[in-house]
């Protein structure tokens, strides 16, 4: 069967499946509430002790965000952009689009990767994760046609391998802690120290100097400079974090994600048709078994106060515990989108998820100008808590801005762009009057 260019057009409104869109419309909040401690505050993400406080209100905050988002929401993101791309190609084929459909969809990936590069280095989000979705996305295409539970496997196998490797990590510090106890023994004894335990000593020393107040101080400075400045200061960080995360975290983490999310498509998990018995077993034995394994990490790391060994330790059994609660997760916002209650909010987050692209970017823009030079300059001012704040007024904002923008419009604008790049053609953005007038 041919097809002609012009009937390759986006997903229209009623094609949709609407609790994907609520589902990412929730996990976008949830990865602001994680973000928004490194958007705000120097190597806070993890490590609460660093900075951003990690008593009272602080540390209840750091507990509830690590216990039930940490992981979770990049996880379901993840989820949903593999069975989002999976969508997007399964609708062009059966169109008959044929070698087109690749063509469409590998050139969507490398304008996103552009915009992950330009996201990362002009609007200064060195966390940011449209670049690695852009490239496990090229791998994604060859898994498409397979078979759900093979997929599953899969990903199965590519989490045991991240698992693994986080072993050897642990391993490793934990054989550093050893040489620098044999340090102070072979300098008690007047001993020269071997390359090995020099080596031990700098990798300490270089850890404990960047965790410093004086090396926290100097990196909010650095941050508060003006835009130009902080385009500088953070260009290395990202390269560092581009080229060191595609081979150590993306596979394990993202690409596993991404596999699941087309088979729990193939098995209809994710279109709220399932019953109710299925989604509430799916979210009791997630919460079950990810909320016993991150309270017990969470508890260790406050029991060793924080300790490097307790961090590497608990990412023995991270994946195990982010990709529980993330089951437990869809099976409640499965129930959320099954149950005939809060439809005006449902609409709301369905619009916000809709707009995926348009409200992630402007999380970002909204902490460059708050938090970095370019505007307030107001990075390291804020404690772990107040953040919080903020998260919740951009929730609240995006809530409302998001279901009067498309009243008006058929996409977001970044959705727009794309689009019109993907397929090389200008869709209409705006809609007519008598549309948005029907709406009444």
């Amino acid at each position: 069967m041919r097809t002609t260019q012009t009937s390759l057009t986006p997903l229209k409104a009623l094609d949709r499946i609407q609790s994907l869109d609520v589902m990412r419309g929730i996990v976008l909040f949830g990865i602001l509430l994680m973000n928004i401690n490194g958007m705000a505050l120097a190597h806070a993400y993890e490590d609460p002790t660093i900075s951003g406080g990690a008593k009272g209100w602080d540390l209840y905050t750091w507990v509830t965000t690590n216990m039930l988002f940490e992981g979770t929401m990049r996880a379901l993101f993840s989820l949903l952009f593999g069975a989002g791309m999976f969508i997007f190609l399964d609708r062009l084929e059966k169109k008959g689009a044929g070698i087109k459909a690749a063509d469409i969809y590998f050139r969507r990936l490398l304008w996103l990767l552009l915009f992950g590069l330009i996201h990362a280095y002009l609007l200064l989000w060195y966390g940011e994760i449209l670049f690695s979705y852009a490239l496990m996305g090229f791998l994604v295409y060859s898994f498409r046609n397979m078979a759900p539970k093979k997929l599953i496997f899969i990903a199965l196998i590519l989490f045991s391998i991240g698992t693994v490797w986080n072993y050897a990590d642990y391993k490793s510090d934990v054989k550093m802690i050893e040489n620098l106890e044999l340090v102070e023994q072979f300098k008690s004894e007047g001993k020269a120290l071997t390359d090995e335990l020099e080596e031990a000593t700098e990798q300490w020393e270089d850890l404990q100097k960047e965790r410093s107040p004086e090396a926290i101080a100097e990196y909010n400075s650095n941050m508060q400079k003006n835009y130009f400045g902080v385009v500088a200061f953070l260009a290395p960080q990202n390269f560092n974090f581009h080229k060191y995360y595609l081979f150590r975290y993306d596979v394990w983490d993202i690409l596993s994600m991404m596999l699941l999310g087309i088979a729990f498509l193939k098995f209809k998990l994710l279109s709220a048709v399932k019953s109710y018995r299925f989604y509430g077993i799916m979210m009791g034995v997630g919460y079950g078994v990810g909320l016993s394994v991150n309270y017990y990490e969470v508890q260790m790391i406050i029991e060793n106060n924080f300790s490097l060994l307790s961090f590497s330790k608990s990412n023995i059994t991270y994946e195990l515990g982010r990709v529980a609660v993330a089951m437990g997760h869809i099976g409640a916002i499965m129930l959320l989108c099954k149950l005939p209650v809060l439809s005006l909010l449902k609409n709301a987050l369905g619009a916000v998820g809709k707009m995926a692209l348009t409200n992630y970017v402007m999380h970002s823009v909204i902490a460059m100008f708050l938090f970095t030079g370019a505007g307030f300059g107001l990075f390291g001012e804020f404690q772990r808590h107040e953040l919080l704040y903020i998260v919740f007024t951009i929730w609240i904002f995006q809530l409302i801005a998001s279901p009067i923008w498309l009243k008006y419009h058929y996409f977001g604008p970044l959705e727009w762009l794309w689009r019109n790049l993907s397929y090389q053609k200008r869709h209409a953005l705006r809609k007519k009057h008598s549309e948005y007038q029907s709406l009444k």
